[in-house]
């Protein structure tokens, strides 16, 4: 093996090898396939509750990578979120396939089945998406699309780029939940202004060059065609039984994004200046959460202090943050996504952190009322 790979190319293999342990969930849901009954649940007791299981185990991870590191270095990371892409697509839409013909799976196994699939291109899929969608080469954005396709929320690489990191922690961000707003009122609420903020960007931007909203620069147009290209897929493997579980998987993940946005931003916003205007985003403006082991899982995303004040950082090189740089939730991701589906214990446990956070970062507001409305007003 040393002949092949140097002794950098070792140390950064070993480094990124928790990273990838994320694979392992995909050979999960085949052996639920196969053998059918309360084996179809492993996925997402996996992704859920193991995680957190080894959060406690491994504990908090507050060493930072030298940002300037070299992306030779950074190969084994790299491949790691380009090599998902395929591995995704395959399992997916071969599972459509297998369980046409699965007599040993019920109806309700099958839903679960993609309920646990929808965990995994939730979690992962999208999330690595994510990844690939903040990158320079075409290549990367485009195995990013890919992934959004498979869940029907192409939009998503819009919204997030031209709104979401301009917009953060202000009214004009769908996606910043605030301050006592249950998940339950987000989550619809954002399925109807990000699809509507995204396409409005994009519009926009094409107006700024004359150019109509149709006009074939728009990705709006290639994100049609991809997801109309999955659904085709799914009916020609499965039939329409397929089509079907191809949607819960797809409504799964998308609520398992929109879990995961929920929590990052909750009850956090940018300072008003007046005039419309509202001061740079900064470290506090995002929960920072420094569990190794979800951290492993979501390839670093709870670093997502760093993730919006350097959005151009790829996930091996984000930085942590002190409790005096950026607020901390109290567990990972997967802990915390439990707590936001109970309203009541949520706001139990993050609206004093908030209140805490305003405290220390912005001390000289005295009147949080503007700041308070659950509602989202986003401007025409």
């Amino acid at each position: 093996m040393a002949q092949f790979i140097s002794t950098a190319d070792l140390r950064s293999w070993r480094r990124a090898m928790p990273f990838w342990l994320s694979l392992l969930l995909l050979p999960l849901v085949w052996v639920g396939a196969f053998l059918g009954g309360w084996w179809i649940l492993l996925p997402p007791l996996a992704t859920w509750y193991l995680f957190a299981a080894l959060d406690g185990i491994f504990g908090l991870d507050l060493d930072n990578a030298d940002p300037q590191t070299a992306e030779a270095d950074l190969r084994w990371y790299i491949r790691l979120t380009t090599f998902w892409v395929p591995l995704q697509f395959l399992t997916l839409f071969l599972l459509i396939a297998y369980t046409r013909e699965a007599a040993h799976l019920g109806s309700l196994e099958k839903i679960g089945l993609f309920f646990g699939m929808g965990v995994i291109s939730g979690t992962i899929g999208i999330n690595y998406s994510h990844e690939l969608m903040h990158q320079k080469n075409r290549y990367e954005r485009w195995l990013g699309d890919l992934l959004l396709a498979m869940v029907l929320y192409s939009h998503f690489r819009s919204e997030h780029l031209l709104v979401h990191h301009r917009y953060v922690g202000t009214p004009r961000d769908p996606v910043t939940a605030r301050y006592n707003e249950g998940f339950h009122r987000f989550y619809p609420r954002v399925l109807v202004q990000c699809w509507r903020s995204a396409f409005r960007a994009e519009a926009e931007r094409l107006k700024r060059k004359d150019l109509p909203w149709y006009h074939r620069s728009n990705p709006f147009l290639r994100y049609w065609a991809l997801q109309a290209a999955m659904i085709l897929l799914a009916i020609l493997l499965g039939g329409w039984s397929g089509l079907a579980l191809f949607l819960v998987q797809a409504g799964v993940a998308i609520w398992q994004l929109e879990l995961v946005n929920y929590i990052e931003h909750y009850g956090l916003t940018r300072k008003h200046l007046g005039a419309g205007k509202y001061e740079h985003v900064k470290p506090h403006h995002s929960w920072n959460a420094a569990q190794k082991a979800s951290n492993w899982l979501l390839i670093n995303l709870q670093r997502h202090s760093d993730h919006h004040y350097k959005p151009d950082r790829r996930f091996p090189l984000l930085q942590t943050y002190s409790k005096d740089e950026a607020p901390q939730l109290p567990y990972g991701y997967p802990v915390m996504a439990v707590a936001a589906m109970i309203p009541p214990l949520w706001r139990r446990v993050m609206n004093p952190k908030v209140r805490a956070w305003r405290g220390h970062f912005y001390p000289e507001i005295t009147d949080w009322a503007p700041y308070n409305r659950a509602e989202n007003p986003i401007p025409r």
